[in-house]
C-alpha cells in the first residue's frame, strides 16, 4: 500500500523494505546494507520529512526493516569477512590524515566552506549565486593538500576528528552545491528566485551523483508513479501550498 513519488530531501536509495539499491538505476539490492530516516531516499512521498520523521520512519520503515533483517539473518550466521583490501583502504585514508603535515588549519578551511555554503547555496538561490557556489566550494576541498594536523596521537584527538569530519563535509558540499546548480526549478527547500515553479516535466526525478575528487558526475532515478498493490491508487504529488 505504497505509493511512491518525489521526495524533497536527498538520501541513499532504498525500497519499502529499507534495503539500499545499487546506483545504477536498478532496482537490484546491495546485501546486507540499509538504511532508514533522514539518511535514506524510499521515493515515498514525506517518507524523511521533518513533519512525519517519527510516523512514517520508525512506525512504517523501521519497522519494515526490522521485518526484513529477521528474514534476512538467521540465527549463529556469523560476519563475512571483509577483504583485506577495503581495511587497508579506511586505514591508509585515516593515517594519510592523521600524518599530514601542510601549513593550512583544518578550522580555516571548514569556515571558508561555511560561508561559501551559507551565501551560495542558501535556501534562497540563483543561477549566479550557484555558479559563483561551484567555483569557491573547490577551494576548500583543493586546501586539503595543504592541511595540518598537529596533533599525531591517538587518544582525545580532536585535531585529528576535526579533520575527518571536514574531509567528509567538504565531499558532501561539493556534491550539494553542483546538485542544486545542475536543478532549474523550485521544489520545497531548494527554492530558486529564477525559476519559481516547480518543473514536473523535466525534474519529476530523483538526482543520483558521484563525486570522483573535485568532480561531480550527475545522473537521475525515475521517481516511481505506482502503488505496489491494487488496494490503493496512486495520488500524483501536488503542489505545496497555504
Amino acid at each position: 500500500m505504497f505509493q511512491q513519488f518525489i521526495t524533497i530531501w536527498g538520501g541513499i536509495p532504498t525500497n519499502f523494505k529499507a534495503e539500499v539499491l545499487t546506483l545504477n538505476g536498478s532496482e537490484k539490492t546491495v546485501p546486507g546494507l540499509m538504511a532508514i530516516g533522514e539518511a535514506a531516499c524510499v521515493s515515498v512521498h514525506g517518507a524523511n520529512r521533518l513533519g512525519s520523521n517519527s510516523l512514517i520512519d520508525l512506525v512504517v520503515f523501521g519497522r519494515a526493516a526490522a521485518k526484513r533483517a529477521a528474514e534476512l539473518i538467521k540465527p549463529g550466521s556469523q560476519h563475512e569477512e571483509v577483504s583485506n583490501s577495503e581495511t587497508d583502504k579506511c586505514l591508509e585514508r585515516f593515517d594519510k590524515i592523521r600524518n599530514s603535515h601542510g601549513s593550512t588549519k583544518t578550522s580555516e578551511l571548514r569556515l571558508e566552506m561555511q560561508k561559501t555554503m551559507q551565501s551560495k547555496c542558501a535556501v534562497f538561490r540563483t543561477e549566479k549565486t550557484l555558479k559563483e557556489g561551484v567555483e569557491q566550494i573547490r577551494k576548500p576541498y583543493e586546501g586539503i593538500s595543504d592541511i595540518s594536523v598537529k596533533d599525531k596521537s591517538l587518544l582525545f584527538n580532536t585535531d585529528l576528528v576535526e579533520t575527518l569530519e571536514f574531509d567528509n563535509l567538504i565531499s558532501q558540499a561539493l556534491t550539494t552545491m553542483d546538485s542544486a546548480y545542475n536543478r532549474k526549478e523550485s521544489r520545497g527547500a531548494h527554492a530558486r528566485e529564477d525559476f519559481t515553479k516547480r518543473d514536473d516535466k523535466n525534474f519529476m526525478k530523483h538526482t543520483l551523483a558521484w563525486q570522483k575528487g573535485k568532480e561531480v558526475e550527475i545522473k537521475y532515478r525515475d521517481v516511481h508513479s505506482r502503488t505496489l498493490t491494487n488496494d490503493v491508487q496512486y495520488f500524483p504529488p501536488k503542489e505545496r501550498v497555504y
